[in-house]
């Protein structure tokens, strides 16, 4: 070993023994305190805007905050309270239809416009821009345009309704308690369908062409590549989108504020619209009875997602 290599380690010795006496012995110290450093703003962030309101939501409901500056104690009578509250109920069951019904609808409708993508229809171009462009909208826009929609008198439904001859199939789309949840979920739908659409074209760009091209040699028809060889291969992508669009409907709150509010006689109240209610709208102002019914909901979200993904999760990967 020359002379030259002795004072090389010598150097790094000396930089590496002042490094660590700097920091206290350990030189990875240093790389703690710029991790720090930077996420610092971002756990700031989450910690007042996400943990701590979480927190106090399971704090506040234990308590009857009636007024900011006093609350009472009061256990678990806002849980039981809950028990017999046929409002929350029913706003459980329109929840529940809503996130079983509308994720399979989404799904399928962004599944078949991909299809039909896929298969190269007249102005494709134009329908990927057309499909898409709902979910570019607020749900504001969309509320207030499909409101004047289902208009009764004037709504472009029933126009074309009564111009067909089919005066006896118009109604109060959203006035009528049987059929306002279904117009709603048909609404939710139509926004969401494109953005569905992109993701499972995306992937039925990315499948293996040998595959569908040994199924064409193999004379096997359309109908059976799809639902043999095509849903087959898309099932981890629709799997996932059916697990969003779950998450997605069991927080509704938006489009059923604008269009409905809940009504008629609670035929679209959601949990989300009932706890906006029971905070905000009622007259007897209690925060702690609407902790509770977010706190319930929060852990049955919680439930239903893990179960979901237990039951989806892909127990054999399929390998291209």
């Amino acid at each position: 070993m020359t002379t030259t290599d002795h004072k090389d380690r010598g150097i790094k010795g000396k930089l590496k023994s002042a490094l660590a006496g700097r920091q206290g012995g350990d030189p990875r110290a240093a790389s703690w305190y710029v991790l720090i450093t930077f996420l610092a703003p971002a756990l700031l962030v989450y910690a007042a805007f996400t943990a701590y309101p979480v927190a106090r939501t399971f704090y506040n409901s234990f308590l009857m905050v009636q007024d900011l500056s006093s609350s009472e104690f009061v256990g678990l009578a806002n849980y039981i309270e809950l028990a017999s509250d046929t409002t929350f109920w029913m706003a459980v069951s329109n929840t529940m239809i809503w996130s079983l019904v509308a994720p399979a609808l989404d799904v399928t409708t962004g599944l078949l416009l991909a299809l039909c993508l896929y298969a190269g229809v007249p102005f494709a171009r134009f329908f990927r821009v057309a499909w898409f462009t709902p979910v570019l909208l607020s749900y504001v826009v969309v509320a207030i345009m499909w409101t004047w929609i289902y208009n009764y008198d004037w709504g472009v439904l029933n126009i074309v309704l009564r111009a067909l001859g089919l005066e006896a199939l118009t109604a109060s789309w959203i006035g009528d308690p049987d059929l306002a949840l279904a117009s709603l979920i048909v609404t939710h739908s139509w926004k969401w369908a494109g953005f569905n659409m992109v993701v499972c074209l995306a992937a039925l760009h990315s499948l293996p062409r040998e595959v569908l091209e040994a199924a064409e040699l193999d004379a096997c028809g359309w109908w059976r590549k799809l639902i043999h060889i095509i849903i087959p291969m898309l099932r981890p992508t629709l799997l996932n989108l059916l697990v969003l669009a779950f998450i997605g409907k069991m927080k509704v709150f938006d489009l059923v504020w604008i269009m409905t509010q809940g009504g008629p006689l609670w035929s679209t109240e959601t949990v989300s619209t009932y706890v906006y209610k029971r905070a905000f709208n009622w007259n007897t102002f209690d925060l702690g009875y609407p902790s509770a019914i977010a706190v319930v909901w929060f852990i049955v979200v919680l439930v239903f997602v893990a179960g979901l993904m237990r039951l989806f999760r892909q127990r054999e990967r399929l390998e291209y």
